[in-house]
């Protein structure tokens, strides 16, 4: 094999949510023993804190925003806004520095030596747990060249993406993986989903200690399952009790390499403007080159007042979601109907606002239950209350949110009583 500059791992974080799984995968490979170098690619949305930390485990942390880049990216993106953050992962194609890259998903994790992927030619990927005939693009091989970059960017203007994502765009570009060359059909072990269906469970449990690959795809990821820092374990809930061992393997990593060098300014609060709705997009080059404007004098502005810097950023798509799940929870959605005035947006504490990033900072790993320790679980029954995981059988039970309420009831009066006392 070549000299190990020549190629890169390579993954994409958009957030310090992310920033987390990226740290984790960067040991996982280091644990692994790969004698290669680490690439990772951010986005503006990654705080300054996670960058800092990302470039002790990273050989290369490159930003890329496509939004201020004035090229073919950028003229892509105005013609197909639904695909913001695919472009963004396109750009592993520009790291040419490197000879040859794998690309992983910053929700993979990587369990043994996995340095001879570097044999394989682009693109290699293993196959899509859902569709074989697909190839999943959380773990590919790829050439880093301008020219495949430019090709793929004009391609998804043409013809955009059958699942709203990287994965649809690259299988349509890539159209011939399944059956033109067999030699670029990684196996499955390669790329694992986590996260399995029924049928899919026995394999799992028959072969899982020939995994290389673990893909933590979909909603649920290590990061956002219930630690108890006291016991250093995951509260893993019981429809994943198959991947138990698993993701307490990547808890382990984090505990080990990853916490002591978080700090708890991490995930700054963004301002996030959603894009209208993309079928009444239309593409105008004397609005993109006044947009440019803008945010050339914008960026001077903020060059002079850089403490006072909160990114603006434009929102379209998390580039790790379960892209099956938005486009059928879009199509059942009733027609839009006229927006009430928005409620004023609720105050939280500096712990919630730093994020989950910056809660886990402050956990104190090892020792009794502290104040720290229940910060972090209000934060994470806020964030599993908004994505619609709930406790039913557990702290969100009927019977003690009842009992909450009832508590909530009879302190009132008490508090009316004082103030009217006084």
């Amino acid at each position: 094999m070549r000299s190990t500059e020549e190629f890169a791992w390579v993954t994409l974080t958009t957030n310090d949510n992310y920033g987390l799984g990226a740290l984790v995968l960067a040991h996982s490979l280091k644990r692994a023993g790969t004698a290669h170098q680490l690439a990772v690619l951010v986005t503006p949305t990654v705080s300054e804190a996670m960058r800092d930390r990302l470039k002790d485990v990273y050989n290369v942390v490159q930003e890329v925003n496509v939004l201020d880049s004035q090229d073919a990216a950028n003229l892509a993106l105005l013609a197909r806004p639904e695909l913001g953050v695919t472009f963004t992962k396109l750009h592993c194609w520009r790291l040419v520095q490197f000879e040859k890259c794998v690309f992983l998903d910053a929700d993979t994790l990587v369990l043994k030596n996995c340095d001879e992927l570097f044999e394989r030619e682009e693109l290699s990927a293993a196959p899509d747990v859902s569709w074989p005939d697909c190839f999943n693009s959380g773990v590919f091989v790829f050439t880093p060249s301008v020219d495949t970059f430019t090709k793929i960017t004009e391609f998804a203007v043409q013809n955009g993406s059958f699942d709203g994502g990287d994965q649809g765009l690259l299988n349509q570009y890539f159209g011939d993986w399944a059956t033109a060359d067999i030699k670029k059909h990684l196996p499955f072990v390669y790329n694992v989903t986590a996260y399995a269906s029924y049928c899919y469970l026995p394999a799992f449990k028959q072969f899982r200690d020939m995994i290389k690959i673990l893909h933590f795809a979909g909603k649920l990821k290590p990061w956002l399952i219930q630690f108890n820092s006291q016991t250093k374990t995951a509260a893993t809930p019981n429809e994943y009790a198959h991947a138990q061992d698993l993701i307490q393997h990547w808890w382990t990593i984090f505990c080990d390499n990853v916490h002591q060098s978080l700090t708890d300014n991490m995930c700054l609060c963004l301002n996030i403007t959603h894009s209208s709705s993309y079928a009444e997009y239309t593409y105008d080059m004397d609005s993109y080159y006044h947009e440019q404007e803008q945010q050339q004098q914008q960026h001077q502005h903020h060059q002079q007042q850089p403490q006072q810097y909160v990114p603006h950023v434009r929102e379209y798509r998390d580039p790790w979601a379960d892209y099956y799940e938005q486009v059928e929870r879009q199509q059942n959605e009733p027609e839009p109907q006229a927006e009430p005035e928005p409620e004023p947006e609720p105050q939280f504490s500096p712990h919630e606002q730093a994020g989950l990033a910056g809660a886990l900072a402050q956990l104190r790993i090892g020792v009794q239950r502290t104040p720290e320790q229940e910060q972090y679980e209000n934060l994470m029954r806020r964030q599993c209350w908004e994505s619609g995981q709930i406790d039913y059988a557990g702290v969100d039970a009927f019977d003690n949110i009842w009992k909450k309420i009832t508590q909530t009831l009879e302190a009132k009066p008490d508090k009316e009583a004082e103030t009217g006392s006084s």
